[in-house]
């Protein structure tokens, strides 16, 4: 395995106290995790820093002071290990070690092209944290309740999202046209490799106590990063009838579909209000339906509506409310699920396309560079 990379402090001379060396140690390790902080805030995702400092109690739990220093010499594209030992003075066969050892934690992507193995660094959410769905524990639950509403600041004021809404089947089936990244069973099946994990969200919000009783084993991830989270140990293969079944049941239990935004997919996230870090963050907003990506919009029709309520409780953003004679839509927090339309008794809601709604990105690459250029960020800086 090599040696274990660990920061080169300098050694006691020159009348230097042991005490003062320490010292200077500290420092070192305080200053590279302020630097990863910043690093891992020019990738698209962000990650600001807190009044509180618990970002930086994050990293220090997920990286050792060597581990740390490695991905700061890291570019968000995959390389070979030769690449960043060069840029770091190091062994080649060492550095493919150490970013093995580093992917296998979550806190790098592995991307094989054939069998060979290329690294990149990946941003904080989505990314290192969902890979920590394996070992969550109650101190990393905890930290990152903590950080979410200064998270969120990165998300603020964008036009692009990393997530966008697919709706149920059943809420587009009768639509004339819907656009083949909209019908989310046929994104589905044409997909070769699919694999699905717990949900991080869920298991986090049951590790404090906070938990719901929704499915948990519903976050889908595909292609390339299915592999990653396979060879990680951190999912389960499905084929694509399996996969039908478990979306099937997520709409059943009144879970929002959220892809990554772009027609290729990548990974898809089956959310709960009440847990989602995502949705939570949403609900706070006046208007969320602003924040994602959201192609549709429901319509009632009031003289079918007996205002059973039974879409008030589907509703996961408070997108509907009661009215005099019926059931009324906030079109500014309606993000498009269709959740609410196949369960209406009295087949009184309806999606129909938004005026104006934007196409998603090509793919997940033209998404990140979007976000980049929004936020004012250069990941390869």
């Amino acid at each position: 395995m090599g040696r274990p990379f660990t920061v080169k402090s300098g050694s006691v001379e020159g009348g230097r106290s042991p005490e003062r060396d320490g010292g200077r140690e500290e420092k070192v390790e305080r200053d590279v995790y302020i630097r990863l902080r910043e690093f891992l805030d020019r990738l698209p995702g962000g990650y600001p820093a807190s009044p509180t400092g618990v970002e930086i109690r994050i990293l220090k739990k997920l990286f050792t002071p060597g581990e740390a220093e490695v991905l700061l010499h890291m570019r968000p594209l995959p390389e070979r290990p030769a690449a960043v030992a060069e840029r770091m003075g190091r062994d080649p066969e060492e550095m493919a070690h150490i970013l093995e050892e580093m992917a296998s934690k979550g806190l790098v992507y592995r991307h094989r092209r054939g069998e060979e193995a290329y690294y990149m660094a990946i941003q904080f959410v989505v990314g290192i944290y969902e890979f920590q769905v394996g070992n969550l524990d109650r101190e990393l639950a905890e930290m990152m309740e903590e950080y979410l509403p200064y998270l969120r600041k990165s998300w603020e004021g964008l036009r692009t999202s990393q997530f966008r809404v697919v709706p149920v089947q059943e809420a587009v089936e009768d639509l004339q046209e819907v656009a083949t990244y909209d019908r989310v069973r046929e994104l589905v099946a044409t997909q070769e490799l699919i694999a699905v994990a717990p949900c991080i969200c869920r298991k986090e919000r049951k590790i404090l106590g906070k938990g719901c009783d929704k499915p948990e084993e519903n976050c889908f991830v595909f292609g390339p990063s299915a592999r990653y989270y396979l060879e990680n140990g951190i999912a389960r293969r499905v084929d694509v009838e399996e996969a039908l079944r478990i979306l099937e049941e997520a709409e059943k239990n009144a879970l929002v579909l959220f892809p990554n935004n772009a027609v290729q997919l990548n990974n898809m996230c089956c959310c709960c209000g009440c847990c989602c870090g995502v949705l939570r963050v949403l609900k706070t907003m006046e208007r969320p339906a602003e924040r994602v990506l959201a192609r549709y919009l429901v319509k009632v029709d009031a003289g079918a509506c007996t205002s059973c309520g039974t879409c008030l409780e589907r509703c996961q953003l408070w997108a509907l409310r009661e009215g005099e004679a019926a059931v009324e839509v906030i079109p500014e927090r309606c993000i498009g699920c269709g959740l609410c339309v196949p369960t209406c008794p009295q087949g009184a809601l309806r999606l129909e396309e938004r005026a104006g709604a934007g196409e998603p990105p090509a793919n997940i690459v033209e998404t990140f560079a979007r976000i980049a250029v929004e936020r004012g960020v250069n990941p390869f800086a």
